[in-house]
């Protein structure tokens, strides 16, 4: 065992150890650091100069004083952390975030951002040393973080909210992603159409969508671009509804039985939503009414997750989640290097699945 550092003793240096060994200092940091060519016996002596002192590394904080840099990076998430986990399409993001991340290297700092009282988080932001912030999984209207990050010179990403002009964005073009998926309904010949949506503001509640809550001018917020481009399609006549709680599957549900559960004259013979998960809620509400998904409805979903546990293939926008991490990770890696990378517009691309067909 490498002997303990006595009370009041100081801690052995990186010097210590170097001079225990004969090396220089930059010589027992590159064996440390694993940075450099370091002859094998160079190595061995430093390593057993260390254990004999008790000396067990670099001090991470002065390491990060000296680069300018604390080795970490704030992942920001509105409401509770356990409903990242629960959207396979927030894991993806997150998962290619970290691989990007992993490299650098730098690790993530998950914060939860409690809904309702977003103010709270600012408390604890202020004590962090962060290198960048990511905003995921956030919704619509301004978030107090922004503020304080950028009065304290942090750089942000997101994607696509808060829609700060300060923040760098990997987005999509919401509201023509939004057509598309109408588009395609309307082609298999559905007239009666609805739409589920998520939040519009962070005020809304589930129910049918106010028309005050639709603003044209946010069309870059998911909930808002999608519904707009829905509209742009079917007319602004076409029922919409959202959901209170964000993408869930249990939103779905509930939503998909409040259109669904009306005379047959008056039902929708197609469905279509604003994310794949609340695209199985309402599956499994229309099932639940003895309807057949997609013979007597439609369904469509939106951002191209696998959900191996639904006895379907859901006909979606695919955004390709863990490929929107990767470019968010390069986006903070290049300003970690020292650039300003500007925001990029990602592709999109329409899969259909088995859970479209011609109206019944």
């Amino acid at each position: 065992m490498p002997p303990m550092v006595a009370r009041g003793q100081a801690r052995p240096t990186l010097r210590d150890v170097a001079e225990r060994a004969g090396v220089s200092v930059s010589t027992a940091s590159l064996v440390f650091s694993g940075k450099g060519p370091v002859a094998e016996a160079t190595g061995d002596r430093v390593r057993a100069a260390a254990s004999e002192l008790g000396f067990t590394g670099p001090n991470p904080l002065a390491s990060s004083l000296r680069h300018g840099r604390s080795g970490a990076i704030g992942v920001l998430v509105e409401g509770r952390l356990r409903m990242a986990f629960r959207d396979p399409f927030a894991i993806a993001v997150l998962d290619g975030l970290a691989e990007v991340l992993e490299a650098v290297p730098t690790g993530m700092l998950l914060i939860g951002q409690p809904a309702g009282t977003s103010e709270s988080v600012i408390p604890q932001l202020a004590p962090l040393a962060l290198d960048a912030v990511v905003f995921s999984l956030c919704g619509p209207g301004d978030n107090p973080a922004v503020e304080h990050l950028a009065a304290r010179g942090i750089p942000m990403f997101s994607t696509g909210v808060p829609g700060d002009r300060r923040i760098t964005q990997v987005r999509i073009d919401e509201r023509a992603a939004g057509v598309a998926v109408a588009e395609h309904i309307r082609e298999l010949g559905h007239r009666r159409v609805a739409h589920v949506a998520m939040p519009l503001l962070p005020t809304s509640t589930a129910g049918p969508v106010p028309d005050a809550e639709v603003r044209p001018g946010e069309a870059n917020v998911p909930s808002v671009g999608r519904l707009l481009g829905f509209r742009d399609v079917f007319g602004p006549e076409a029922p919409a509804v959202q959901t209170g709680d964000g993408s869930s599957f249990e939103g779905g549900r509930i939503a998909g039985r409040a259109l669904l559960d009306v005379p047959e004259q008056e039902r929708p013979t197609a469905i279509v939503t604003q994310s794949d998960v609340i695209a199985a809620g309402v599956i499994v509400a229309a099932e639940e009414l003895g309807l057949r998904v997609p013979d007597d409805l439609s369904v469509t979903g939106f951002d191209g997750v696998d959900l191996p546990w639904l006895p379907h293939r859901i006909t979606t926008m695919d955004q390709q989640g863990r490929e929107k991490g990767r470019l968010l990770g390069t986006l903070v890696r290049r300003r970690l290097d020292g650039t300003r990378p500007r925001s990029v517009t990602q592709p999109v691309l329409l899969r259909v699945g088995t859970t479209t067909a011609p109206p019944p």
